[in-house]
């Protein structure tokens, strides 16, 4: 059974498209990584899936009902951590647990799920007095209540410091272990890539891959970074961005020091070092590298490759 199933989903807003005929399956006990640049339609996507907002026209399915027509019963397996949240600053930790929890009908205890958040410390403070990160790691442990079926985590490490989004990335994989399907939104490639079974890119509206992030390189034809070392990094660093620029998809993209990062298909690296080497440029070693996700979420948006 799939947790998630897009159908031609598309949503107008006056005269702005901000989805347009996605078609998207995700599936019991995944960790999907939803990707894309500001206003490609992420947030639409999700407050559709919660029933905030109606689509034009196409379905949305979550968990095997209409999310349009029986929102109720989803909300009844899902725990959501939305990117724009309020919490009421007079209650405590303990408070807003025991609300939801009372109102789920669960049996949850408020102290476990604060722990595992790392907010037990500050269980009977009141909200109003927590950072910004202590503030989204109580909204998670709200989220965690009644152990949920499917988990909508919306920019999850935003205002967490390195420490918490590890644990937040820690506490996904428990999740995923458990057989919760996660569905995760951000900005932040890195987390995903650390988390995520599978990537999906939005881009102006529309779907342009899914994949494993594997998956994605392989699409682009085997991205790769060759690193090339220098012997001469003052007298050569010039030639070998003009001597690059004239390969077809290649491009410079970091200089560090005697080494120089170049972009390519995996297929192109021979060329470039032949091309360099001709141009007169001593290339004294040499290295490659897997593209990272934030490279190839690059070379996706801006339509380097065939999505």
């Amino acid at each position: 059974m799939t947790a998630i199933e897009l159908d031609g989903l598309r949503k107008e807003y006056q005269d702005v498209v901000a989805l347009d005929g996605v078609d998207l399956t995700v599936e019991e006990g995944e960790v999907f990584g939803f990707l894309g640049p500001n206003g490609a339609g992420k947030s639409t996507t999700i407050n559709i899936l919660l029933d905030f907002v109606r689509p034009t026209s196409g379905r949305a399915e979550v968990l095997g009902y209409d999310a349009q027509e029986n929102p109720t019963a989803i909300r009844e397996r899902l725990g959501v951590l939305p990117e724009g949240y309020d919490v009421y600053e007079r209650l405590s930790a303990r408070e807003h647990l025991e609300f939801v929890i009372e109102s789920k009908d669960a049996d949850d205890d408020p102290v476990e799920l604060l722990d595992r958040v790392g907010l037990s410390d500050a269980i009977d403070r009141r909200a109003g007095g927590y950072s910004k990160g202590m503030k989204q790691r109580l909204v998670l442990a709200m989220a965690l209540v009644d152990d949920p079926d499917l988990l909508i985590l919306d920019e999850p490490t935003t205002g967490l410091d390195p420490n918490g989004a590890r644990e937040m990335r820690e506490l996904i994989h428990e999740e995923s272990e458990r057989g919760a399907t996660v569905f995760f939104s951000s900005h932040i490639l890195s987390q995903v890539e650390a988390v995520c079974d599978t990537v999906g890119i939005l881009q102006k509206g529309q779907l342009i891959a899914k994949d494993s992030v594997e998956g994605l390189r392989n699409a682009v034809q085997g991205g790769m970074t060759l690193w090339v070392t220098l012997a001469d990094p003052a007298g050569d660093a010039a030639t070998v961005e003009d001597t690059v620029e004239g390969i077809d998809g290649a491009r410079v993209t970091e200089t560090d020091g005697a080494k120089v990062a170049i972009s390519c298909k995996s297929t192109q690296k021979m060329d470039i070092l032949n091309a360099l080497n001709d141009a007169g440029v001593d290339v004294e070693d040499f290295e490659t590298e897997d593209q990272s996700l934030e490279e190839l979420f690059t070379a996706y948006t801006e339509q380097e490759v065939e999505a």
